[in-house]
């Protein structure tokens, strides 16, 4: 474990303080985190339950001058409109698509991110997509992740690769790191099976940034609520028989 000073967030000392403490860290400090720790995560995170035992999950790490080419190849595509439409890839959904209360929900975390904390509003398609680019250098962190699973047992692949990525982000938080799932990525997977060679066979499911935040950012403070148990809980209970 990585011993704390005043400039990083405290580890945590639990699963619950893990589960707590844990939320979608968008800016970080550039301080490296060494090799090791990162593969200690990854073996920890490896442990996750996953149907038959299948492990269908791969990832890509990056640092350094790879992580620089990848991110300046993801601008470069970025800034020629390169996106990927949402209905060529397999679980996306178009933003037209959301129902609620999913497209609420959705208004207000994107409300709280850009108006309230970062102070960009709605007409300013410049200033958000200047947020939106720092996605693409993984907000500054020092380690990217990609996560990709294989296809062929692609339903259970991606509720394994769920239980890795939650798992990946409870062990980083326990070693006083901070993370961020970043679907944004697969808006450009074939930069991503370009520059990092994945084959066919394996889907593109996010991208991880990986480091220590950034307390002194504005974002820093950034909070997201979450449904009371009541809202998504049903309680079955009495005699059996």
């Amino acid at each position: 474990m990585n011993d704390t000073t005043t400039e990083f967030a405290p580890a945590a000392a639990t699963v619950e303080e893990a589960l707590l403490t844990r939320r979608s860290v968008r800016a970080f400090l550039p301080t490296p985190v060494p090799r090791a720790e990162v593969e200690r995560l990854l073996a920890l995170a490896s442990r996750s339950a996953s149907n038959s035992n299948c492990q269908p999950w791969h990832v890509h790490v990056l640092t350094g001058e790879s992580k620089r080419r990848l991110t300046e190849a993801l601008w470069k595509a970025l800034d020629a409109d390169g996106r990927v439409a949402e209905r060529e890839y397999p679980f996306q959904p178009a933003p037209e698509d959301w129902e609620e209360p999913f497209r609420t929900r959705r208004r207000i975390f994107g409300e709280g991110l850009y108006r309230d904390t970062l102070g960009i509003a709605a007409h300013d398609a410049e200033g958000r997509l200047g947020h939106h680019r720092r996605n693409y250098d993984f907000f500054g962190a020092p380690v990217g992740l990609i996560l990709t699973v294989s296809r062929r047992p692609l339903a259970g692949a991606l509720i394994d690769a769920g239980l890795f990525l939650q798992a990946l982000m409870l062990a980083a938080r326990h070693a006083g790191l901070d993370t961020c799932p970043q679907a944004s990525f697969i808006d450009f997977y074939p930069v991503l099976r370009r520059q990092l060679n994945i084959p066919d066979d394996q889907l593109i499911v996010c991208g991880v940034a990986l480091g220590y935040a950034d307390r002194e950012h504005c974002l820093s403070g950034y909070r997201t609520a979450r449904e009371p148990v009541g809202e998504f809980t049903t309680f079955h209970s009495g005699e059996l028989g």
